[in-house]
């Protein structure tokens, strides 16, 4: 099956096969083509699920032995949390008598995220041999992927290894000979934001409209159809099968303590070379941009380290910090889902803001009060500072509506529009006071 990605890609990218990245795990030895079963076997793929099955003539692993070598490996959740996995997996109810659900989110929706599309596209097995082992561990029999909808081509390409994978016996009923069954299916979503909220992907997964649910329960006790779930992010299935082959401490030592193994980030902005590099975490900042060819069209102004909805951060600050979850944290901003967006000296912060601001009203899900209306108001605020017709006391009216958004919504999408706004505000203050004053931007824009 051919897959055209074009219309995804910047211009003359391929965004995962370069030789930049750094101890590469998930996407090493991919060349875009070598996506199916026989290629993935002949990587050595599909091994970690006949190690704990024991179906080459070793002892195999108990659920708990799995579950212990994936928290020891220090595995976070990939998709923006930051959630120790092993203990994620430990919550699952052992005894319910009833059916229980393992959740692949795969709704890459956040804005300059591009990992996850490509892992699914190019080494999809991976992502099923993950969920497998998560499976075995929680002891699920059924497990779904729920993927973005407006990359049809890449859920095309994940049913046709879906295909391969249960025609060899790696999916399906007593997998390799052993009493482990599990069953996986793919789901493909319409687009929506919103649907990459945990709950509401699977309000969407049951046919539902897209809306986060209370929380609690959570889905751990009431998911899917409500019967415990467990939801993890795509990179975070793709990787356990290189932890449980080589070992939760291994995985560990790759990264630093806290923050395990490595990384995918999409690097995106203005950069000579945006792709998607996997490094170790605890990766210098420095090292990462060197990798993307460095800063394109001026000196580095600014950097949103982890996806549109994490507070940006000045240059002066990302040049001393590593990339991983403490150090963007201490800094003030998150690692969320790996997206590093970069700006140069001629990018207008509040051009920036407007931006992210109208992405987010436009997104809400309009469930929640603060969020539908809250979002409306600062990318209205924002527009007219934008043109010209900023007041003076604009700056502390979004203060004040992106405070009583946060931590006043259902989910996270009002913390997510409302802290774009408090970032650029608290380090960038003066192109916003230099608009309202001077009806003009300061920002010698050339891009």
């Amino acid at each position: 099956m051919t897959l055209d990605l074009s219309r995804f890609q910047a211009k003359g990218t391929e965004t995962c096969f370069h030789d930049r990245h750094l101890g590469a795990q998930i996407v090493a030895g991919l060349n875009g083509s070598n996506w199916r079963l026989a290629d993935y076997v002949a990587r050595g793929g599909y091994s970690a699920l006949r190690k704990i099955l024991g179906v080459d003539g070793g002892e195999g692993m108990t659920q708990d032995q799995v579950i212990a070598e994936v928290k020891l490996s220090a595995l976070r959740g990939r998709g923006g949390a930051g959630f120790p996995t092993g203990l994620k997996w430990s919550f699952m109810p052992r005894m319910f008598p009833g059916p229980k659900y393992l959740v692949c989110n795969s709704d890459e929706g956040e804005p300059g995220t591009c990992k996850d599309r490509d892992i699914l596209a190019y080494n999809p097995h991976i992502v099923i041999e993950g969920m497998a082992i998560a499976a075995y561990a929680m002891g699920v029999k059924t497990g779904y992927n729920y993927i973005h909808g407006e990359i049809f081509e890449v859920y095309e390409r994940f049913e046709a290894a879906l295909d391969e994978a249960r025609a060899a016996g790696f999916l399906g009923d007593n997998i390799q000979g052993s009493p482990f069954s599990f069953q996986l299916h793919a789901f493909h979503g319409f687009g929506a934001y919103i649907c990459g909220e945990e709950t509401a992907l699977l309000e969407s997964l049951e046919g539902k409209k897209g809306q986060p649910r209370f929380k609690p329960p959570f889905p751990a006790s009431f998911g899917v159809y409500g019967k415990p779930t467990t939801i993890n992010n795509t990179e975070t299935f793709a990787a356990v099968p290189w932890i449980i082959n080589n070992g939760g401490q291994a995985y560990l030592e790759c990264g630093k303590p806290n923050n395990g193994g490595t990384k995918i980030f999409s690097v995106v902005g203005d950069v000579n070379q945006p792709g998607n590099f996997e490094v170790p975490l605890g990766t210098p900042f420095a090292k990462l941009l060197e990798l993307a060819g460095g800063v394109k069209g001026g000196a580095l102004k600014a950097v949103i380290p982890g996806g549109s909805s994490a507070p940006v951060l000045p240059a002066k600050t990302m040049m001393d910090i590593t990339m991983d979850y403490d150090a963007i944290a201490k800094a003030g901003s998150m690692l969320g889902s790996g997206a590093v967006i970069v700006m140069n000296e001629h990018r207008c912060m509040v051009k920036s803001l407007l931006r992210l601001s109208y992405f987010y009203q436009h997104e809400s899900c309009g469930q929640c009060t603060p969020c539908r209306e809250g979002t409306g108001w600062l990318w209205r605020v924002i527009h007219r500072i934008e043109h010209g017709q900023g007041r003076a006391d604009d700056l502390a009216l979004l203060d004040s509506v992106a405070h009583n958004i946060k931590g006043r919504t259902i989910c996270a999408l009002g913390d997510a529009a409302a802290m774009p706004v408090e970032g650029m505000l608290k380090h960038f203050r003066d192109e916003f006071v230099h608009h309202i004053e001077h009806k003009t931007c300061m920002v010698a824009q050339t891009v």
